[in-house]
């Protein structure tokens, strides 16, 4: 067994530890500083979008977005079925009903072809998320949004500098939502953004962030607000880590395409496809372990473990779960659920660490 090679790992070569030490000199660590509005303006950039709102965390901007927008109790959300369950929980804390759709063999992302059959009175919003660093098909879905007269939320949690016929996520929709965990292409350990183009709407979500008060009446608070403040630290981590974006993603894009030479070919294994249409940035290298293969899927994490590399399976399919269980046509979601495997995705993988993975895959180490 070599040394151990885990799922994620942060890249922190840039000038992460240069800032926070400016941050902790300065004294200004907590959610007032100047790395915070320099980070919300050069991510908004990055995603070709106007407005960066900082938070505390991906779920929180979520959270934050349909607060901003009015969604609550009653409302009824589109969401995929196959996601972090965070994409379902949120819309529970506003009081609406998450309502999941099936997923595509194309992208694996959410069925535009299937969304309207669950649309109702009660709808107010979709929220597409671009699975596993794959954008969605946003023309088609903003088609559905724009007839039923809905809000579209991209939750890109899992695919920051992906492009969509050319275009960013993070200004296809009404409003983006990001995180910044420690396991995400660009990281602040935790933390998240919000970008839109609307100037009102950030607004509305900069006041609700900061527990609603006035910002011309210190400690006045006409609604109920939240606390999702994103502190100084955060930021400057996040300011240097958009230094090196382009770096970060480069090296994604040439681990993936190793990935997929070494595996094109493997009876049993399937890559993650990618549309003519789109960019992907490999949040996390995906393959589909087909039932007869050697292990099976399950079989196969257990020999990638055994020999000191770690991986995930993919996320349980949201009308599976307890709290949100309902019938209804899943049949690719439930598939893909079932099959699909995350693999050593960090931009610090070397040529040999990834030959060393796919021939354990293969049986051939």
């Amino acid at each position: 067994m070599g040394t151990f090679i885990p799922v994620a790992e942060p890249y922190l070569r840039g000038k992460e530890k240069e800032y926070v030490l400016d941050c902790i000199e300065s004294n200004w660590i907590s959610s007032l500083g100047k790395y915070i509005p320099k980070f919300e303006e050069k991510f908004a950039a990055f995603c070709g979008s106007r407005h960066g709102v900082s938070v505390s965390n991906g779920t929180t901007a979520l959270h934050l977005a349909l607060a901003a927008l009015g969604i609550g109790k009653g409302d009824e959300v589109i969401i995929p079925d196959l996601t972090f369950v965070a994409t379902a929980n949120v819309c529970t804390y506003v009081g609406a009903k998450p309502v999941p759709v099936d997923s595509e063999k194309k992208t694996w992302n959410i069925d535009p072809e299937k969304i309207e059959e669950k649309i109702t009175s009660k709808t107010r919003a979709i929220i597409p998320v671009h699975l596993y660093g794959h954008p969605c098909d946003m023309d088609r879905i903003a088609e559905i949004a724009e007839k039923h007269d809905l809000r579209i939320i991209e939750d890109a949690a899992e695919a920051h500098g992906a492009r969509y016929k050319g275009k960013r996520v993070g200004s296809l929709g009404d409003v983006a939502c990001f995180s910044f965990y420690g396991n995400k292409i660009i990281t602040t350990g935790e933390g998240g953004m919000c970008t839109t183009d609307d100037g009102e709407l950030a607004e509305k979500m900069k006041f609700l962030k900061d527990h609603g008060m006035d910002p011309a009446k210190r400690y006045w608070h006409p609604e109920i607000g939240f606390n999702f403040r994103m502190t100084n630290v955060q930021a400057a981590i996040g300011v240097a880590q958009m230094e090196q974006a382009d770096t970060i993603i480069e090296l994604r894009k040439k681990n993936a395409k190793l990935y997929a030479e070494l595996l094109r070919n493997v009876k049993g294994i399937t890559v993650q496809p990618e549309a003519e249409w789109a960019e992907m940035v490999y949040w996390l290298n995906s393959i589909l372990v087909d039932g007869n293969f050697r292990t099976g899927r399950d079989g196969l994490i257990k020999e990638l473990k055994t020999a000191g590399i770690d991986s995930r399976p993919f996320f349980y399919p949201v009308h599976e779960l307890p709290a949100y269980k309902t019938e209804g046509d899943f049949a690719v979601s439930q598939e893909l659920s079932r099959s699909g495997l995350n693999l050593p995705s960090s931009p610090k993988l070397a040529k040999e660490d990834i030959e060393r993975i796919c021939a354990a895959i293969t049986g051939k180490n």
